[in-house]
């Protein structure tokens, strides 16, 4: 696997596809999945807007990166989401086969982790990539939802 991108760099384009989901009023979580350094998928979550529990950033962004490369296992990629996958996005990663997932902040409460779910054991993960930046976000946009 070529790395001549840092994981920051790419984790910055998950965290703008969070920023995307916090102006629409949506959980702001946001994901890339790259091949080759180049990123084939852009999402985040549309579970709102789509009305469909199912429309997290990690599914939305799996199903973009499969129609691109044109078949159903993510072999060669890497998903950078925003935060810890649920088990939900877990069970799809593990049946994609994706050998790299890299989150930034952890989901202690309803994170794969914290589940008891597993991703495939091939596959390699990376957490804390721009940790902070990713956890304000959270953190602010649950504040403004708790005011209202």
């Amino acid at each position: 696997m070529d790395l001549q991108f840092d994981d920051a760099h790419f984790m910055r384009k998950a965290y703008q596809e969070a920023q995307l989901a916090f102006e629409k009023g949506e959980v702001p979580v946001g994901a890339v999945v790259v091949v080759q350094n180049r990123i084939i998928a852009r999402a985040h979550n549309l579970t709102e807007q789509l009305t469909d529990v199912t429309a997290h950033a990690e599914m939305q962004a799996i199903t973009a990166a499969a129609h691109f490369l044109g078949g159903k296992y993510l072999t060669d990629c890497t998903l950078y989401v925003t935060l810890e996958p649920c088990q939900m996005c877990a069970g799809a990663l593990y049946w994609s086969q994706i050998p790299r997932v890299v989150f930034g902040a952890s989901d202690t409460d309803r994170g794969y982790k914290a589940m008891g779910a597993q991703l495939h054991p091939k596959t390699e993960v990376v957490s804390g990539i721009m940790e902070a930046e990713c956890a304000d976000l959270m953190r602010t946009f649950f504040a403004q939802r708790r005011k209202k």
